[in-house]
């Protein structure tokens, strides 16, 4: 990797070691599925000239973005409202394993030892980390952040498959999606929405804005771009410096307490993953 592509990949683990930060700060005003709706029709507001209708893939089209939206991004604010980032950022992470276990389920591919292994490893150390007495209290955030990671594995097997739908076109669609239904579900199950949003001050809205423009249109399209141009076991295992970034801005900027044992169950986790992230060339070489 080049030095000016390598400190790319260093802006882009920035972008999104703080995009966890925003979106907290974002969701201590908003509740979870306005915030959600807000980030997708701010990003369709940008990509909608991007939608395009590919007729033989539009069903591949609407899982991915059923899985990536309002799904994915519903549990997953969901669990970040009701947890904090430092945890957030190393459970989401399973969601590489996920899509491992749904790949040998669905796509029929093989697994060695050393894959399984760092599966393993990753489920163990989110458990460490679940089971200190400090996260035990919002467990039921970790498990919104479980589901969210499980979901998106399935919109991942679906974007294996898929071909010739550029990021921003897909982008577009999730957007599209995900939009209007966050904020028909929110319209439907939270309330006093004029009033948040009249009282929402800068700061919170910069957690929206942050979390669309930032996160999705730099950090999403900056790895598809590196990825046209170098392998998966050169630009995966980089990106899990993301969590690790997120974990100081935590520490540092909201004042998160991170104990012993969620460090040693972090440092399990991502060495499981890891693991797995630098054994995803056979994905790439033989799979679909």
């Amino acid at each position: 990797m080049t030095r000016q592509h390598l400190a790319f990949m260093m802006f882009i683990n920035l972008v999104w070691g703080f995009a966890l930060i925003a979106s907290k700060v974002g969701l201590d005003h908003f509740p979870p599925m306005l915030f959600t709706a807000f980030r997708f029709l701010l990003i369709i507001c940008v990509l909608f000239p991007f939608l395009r209708l590919h007729e033989s893939r539009m069903k591949q089209v609407l899982i991915i973005a059923v899985c990536a939206g309002p799904l994915g991004f519903g549990f997953f604010f969901a669990g970040l409202s009701l947890s904090n980032p430092s945890v957030v950022a190393v459970v989401s992470q399973l969601g590489v394993p996920f899509a491992t276990i749904m790949s040998v389920i669905f796509l029929g591919e093989q697994v060695r030892w050393r894959r399984w292994l760092g599966i393993v490893l990753s489920f163990l150390g989110v458990m460490v980390i679940s089971f200190d007495p400090v996260v035990f209290h919002f467990w039921t955030g970790v498990l919104c952040i479980v589901i969210s990671a499980l979901i998106g594995s399935v919109g991942t097997i679906f974007q294996r498959q898929i071909k010739n739908v550029g990021v921003f076109e897909m982008q577009a669609w999730i957007a599209m999606v995900a939009g209007p239904v966050m904020l028909g579900m929110s319209l439907a199950f939270e309330s006093n929405h004029w009033e948040i949003v009249q009282t929402a001050s800068w700061l919170n809205w910069s957690g929206v804005f942050y979390t669309a423009f930032a996160s999705s249109l730099i950090g999403h399209a900056g790895i598809y771009y590196l990825l046209q141009r170098y392998e998966v076991t050169q630009t995966a295992p980089l990106t899990l410096l993301s969590p690790i970034i997120t974990v100081i801005f935590s520490v540092v900027l909201l004042g998160d307490v991170v104990t012993t044992r969620m460090l040693i169950g972090a440092l399990i986790a991502l060495s499981g993953i890891l693991i797995v992230s630098l054994r995803e060339k056979h994905i790439v070489d033989t799979g679909p």
